[in-house]
Formats: C-alpha cells, sequence, structure tokens
C-alpha cells in the first residue's frame, strides 16, 4: 500500500511517497482502508515542518479519514462498516489518514451515520466536527433561536463557515465576523443574516452593550475579550480557536455581572458516545448544497505540493485527498 512517510533528515522534514506491508502498521484494534483523507492547517505544518507538530519519526500524517473497515478485533466494529477517525492525536503521534490503511484503536473511531457518504465526511472534516462540538455547547448552555443573535468569529474559516450553516439550520439568527469582504457572498449564501468586519473587534472595553445571545470563537484574544464584554446577560460564548492568539485581555466583568459563561471546545479527545452524537447532529442537519462548496481533489502523490499552497494561503476551500 501506499503512505506519505514523514522523516527528518539534518533537522528538516522530508517528505516521500512509500510503499508499505501491512504489518509496518502501528498497534491497534481495527485496520481501515482509507477512501478519503484531506489536509488541514495542522496537516500541512506537520507535512512542511513549519511547525513541531511531531515528535517522532517516521511518522504518516493525516488528522482525518474515513473509510471502510478491513478487519477488526474489536467487537463494535465489522469488516465492511463505514468509519470516520478526527482527533486522537492520529497523524501526529500515531500513524494517521495520509495513506491507504491505517491501524487504529476502537475507541477513536465512530460509525458513518446513515445520510453521509465518505467524501462529505471529509468536506466537514475534523473542521465540521469541532463546529458542531461548538453548536451542542451552546445548546447545552441553553441558548435558544429565539434568545437573540449568535456571532462567529473567523466566519470564512473552516470551523466558522460550518458553524454559520448549522445555526442558520437550526433557526437561529446568525451574524459573521470576517476579515474577507471576498466571502461574504458565500457567508450570506450559508446562512448569515448579516456581516461585520473584523476591525470591528479591534479595540474592547471590560464590559459593552450587551448585544449577543451566544457565540462560537475561533480566533481568541482581542476578538473573544470584545465577544466577552458584548454578551447578553446568561450567554455562552463556545471557544475552539486561537487563530487570533492564545491570549484573553478580558476581566471578570462580564462573567459575576452578567453571568455569562466561557465553555471551552475540544474536538481532540472528545469521550466516544458524544462524538457519535455531533456525527449523527452533522448528518441530519448541513443541508446538500454546503458540499457544492470548493473542494479541491489531489492524489496522495500532490499532498506535500497542497501542503506548501495551504501555508503559503493559495488555497481556497477544503483540500480532499482521495485514496481508494
Amino acid at each position: 500500500m501506499q503512505a506519505l512517510i514523514l522523516d527528518q533528515q539534518d533537522d528538516k522534514t522530508v517528505a516521500s511517497i512509500q510503499h508499505i506491508d501491512e504489518s509496518q502498521l502501528p498497534q491497534g484494534g481495527v485496520t481501515v482502508d482509507i477512501d478519503w483523507s484531506s489536509l488541514n492547517y495542522k496537516d500541512a505544518l506537520a507535512i512542511t515542518g513549519k511547525g513541531k507538530i511531531i515528535r517522532n519519526f517516521p511518522m504518516v500524517p493525516g488528522i482525518d479519514f474515513a473509510g471502510t473497515v478491513h478487519s477488526s478485533e474489536d467487537p463494535r466494529f465489522h469488516t465492511g462498516e463505514r468509519v470516520i477517525l478526527t482527533g486522537w492525536g492520529v497523524g501526529e503521534n500515531h500513524w494517521g489518514g495520509l495513506a491507504q490503511r491505517a491501524r487504529v484503536s476502537g475507541d477513536w473511531l465512530v460509525a458513518q451515520p446513515a445520510g453521509l457518504d465518505g467524501r462529505q465526511a471529509m468536506i466537514l472534516g475534523t473542521a465540521g466536527f469541532t463546529a458542531m462540538l461548538c453548536v451542542m455547547a451552546l445548546d447545552d448552555a441553553g441558548i435558544r433561536p429565539e434568545d437573540g443573535e449568535i456571532v462567529v468569529t473567523g466566519a470564512s474559516g473552516g470551523v466558522g463557515s460550518t458553524a454559520v450553516a448549522l445555526l442558520h439550520a437550526l433557526g437561529y439568527q446568525v451574524v459573521a465576523v470576517s476579515g474577507r469582504e471576498s466571502t461574504h457572498d458565500y457567508l450570506r449564501a450559508l446562512g448569515a443574516s448579516r456581516i461585520i468586519g473584523r476591525d470591528a473587534f479591534a479595540e474592547t472595553r471590560p464590559l459593552e452593550k450587551q448585544v449577543w445571545a451566544g457565540a462560537v470563537d475561533t480566533v481568541g484574544d482581542k476578538v473573544l475579550a470584545k465577544v466577552l464584554a458584548q454578551m447578553n446577560y446568561g450567554g455562552c460564548v463556545a471557544a475552539c480557536g486561537l487563530a487570533g492568539g492564545f491570549g484573553l485581555p478580558t476581566t471578570v466583568m462580564p462573567f459575576i455581572l452578567r453571568n455569562v459563561r466561557l465553555q471551552g471546545v475540544d474536538s481532540v479527545m472528545t469521550p466516544p458516545a458524544r462524538r457519535a452524537e455531533a456525527w449523527r447532529r452533522l448528518a441530519d442537519l448541513i443541508p446538500a448544497s454546503f458540499y457544492q462548496q470548493a473542494a479541491t481533489e489531489i492524489e496522495l502523490a500532490q499532498a506535500p505540493e497542497y501542503a506548501q499552497r495551504i501555508i503559503n494561503n493559495q488555497v481556497q476551500g477544503r483540500t480532499l485527498v482521495k485514496l481508494a
């Protein structure tokens, strides 16, 4: 089988397509024939060596994949069953999805829900899964469509755009924050009722006028601080990203004067039951039109080239890797 192998030479990451034997796969209870994977920003950092994502070499990158069970020692999965994997450190410290076959723990797999195929699952990928977890966090906090507007920061990114589509499908009024005017038509098509430029979130005070019933934040730092200062009484912010930085220049005032909840959202170690629920809800809620968005299909051999393009911000939409 073919795999993208990352190794180190002279302290530099070198990526190459190699033929490997199944005996070289790491330990795990389920072996999966991979149909589709994708290139995420984390994958691009790993493949190019621009980020310290991988500590142990050789490594097969790819933090998510969709495929068919080849063989299983785990009674929860059977040969021929379609499955999805995201997170759990796969593609970072356990061989990942940029190969024609993977061997993983059954605890890390989710049965592919009805109404979703492998290609659609990878258009959603880790980003879509994270967006669903954010929306579920707002629901858990009791935020309902009639409570007011929901703001989504970094709305043109993978997590943000999926969150806009999900919230719109659930009947919420969604306000998208984006720094790129070229994405405005796209965000309106996904369901954003209005769009605010990122510049409006550059400065903040400890407490501002109440504006938002809930929020999905993918940016962090000053943007998250501004969102917190503008939350309605009893509002909730689901925070899942740090595209703008890992700092948080805020005060306790939104929390103790307005009863605001800041809910962190992690997609890597999400427990299996909640993971399965998230994928089931994605299959039910995402409209068919969402899968018609820009998605570039590439072969495995093209992954290093496209990883560099992602780092250079030269890729729009999702990059799907066809492995079957």
